[in-house]
């Protein structure tokens, strides 16, 4: 009979860690082949035969883990992510529903877990997240304020950008990414507001300049910390290694005589 840890042993091997990934690879290529026309009427058979065998596969992953590791399966976060994943392309007319299948393409993600430096930015990104709540708090109080404002300033004249709330705050939206925000909205907005520069200028300053880059100021930070954390343990894993070693070599050399 097969013991767990044997199973659990042969999971861990980065060679059978490297041949889920390149499945997970494998189909996702095919989903994405799956998505012309062209290809999907050339060997549209074959592209359905090689994204059931990686299901097979991610099936036959998950069950050997349920096996494995029981319980503590569902204590690591990835493992429910492909549960979840694979629970859904098995659900009865999964395989009509485009949106339920193209959620599996989201298994590549677990390559982020094998590759240091991806692990290290999406790290980075989960310890921004506290401040950049505190940040788009402050983004949507200024949307807020603005969208009143356009609509209450230029409504009449353009109801197509700020007849509604809604429609004042997507124009806004556009101006802060910069995208087509002069000769698109403002120019036509001050031929008839002279002085609607000094609404546009002040907000692309606050938001495009101000707040888009302390979001990436949190980033970036949030991405440091995690590095030092790691090369700390690294450094403290590598420190007690030579201690051990040390100690080891000091209880090999023999006692000195205490009476000299």
């Amino acid at each position: 009979m097969m013991q767990r840890e044997t199973v659990a042993e042969w999971l861990e091997r980065p060679s059978t860690n490297n041949f889920v990934i390149g499945v997970i690879i494998l189909n996702a290529i095919v989903l994405g082949l799956d998505t012309s026309d062209t290809i999907a009427g050339a060997i549209g058979g074959l592209l359905k035969v090689i994204d059931r065998l990686c299901l097979m596969v991610f099936i036959i992953e998950i069950a050997l883990k349920l096996f494995a590791y029981r319980l503590g399966f569902f204590r690591n976060g990835w493992n429910v992510f492909d549960f979840v994943i694979v629970g859904i392309a098995l659900v009865p007319g999964a395989q009509s529903l485009s949106v339920l299948r193209a959620l599996r393409i989201l298994r590549v993600l677990r390559v982020i877990s094998a590759a240091p430096r991806l692990r290290r930015v999406v790290e980075g990104f989960i310890r921004a997240v506290p401040g950049m709540a505190s940040v788009f708090l402050m983004m949507a109080m200024i949307f807020y304020i603005g969208a009143v404002m356009a609509t209450n300033l230029f409504a009449d004249s353009f109801p197509e950008w700020f007849g509604t709330m809604g429609r004042s705050a997507y124009s806004l939206f556009q101006i802060m990414t910069l995208e087509s925000w002069s000769m698109g909205i403002v120019r036509p907005v001050m031929a008839q507001y002279e002085y609607a520069w000094a609404f546009f200028v002040p907000f692309i300053i606050v938001t495009s300049f101000a707040v888009v880059n302390l979001l990436v100021g949190l980033i970036v930070n949030s991405m440091q910390d995690a590095h030092d954390a790691e090369t700390e343990g690294a450094t403290d894993a590598y420190r007690d290694e030579v201690l051990t070693r040390l100690r080891a070599i000091e209880a090999r050399l023999p006692a000195e005589d205490s009476e000299k």
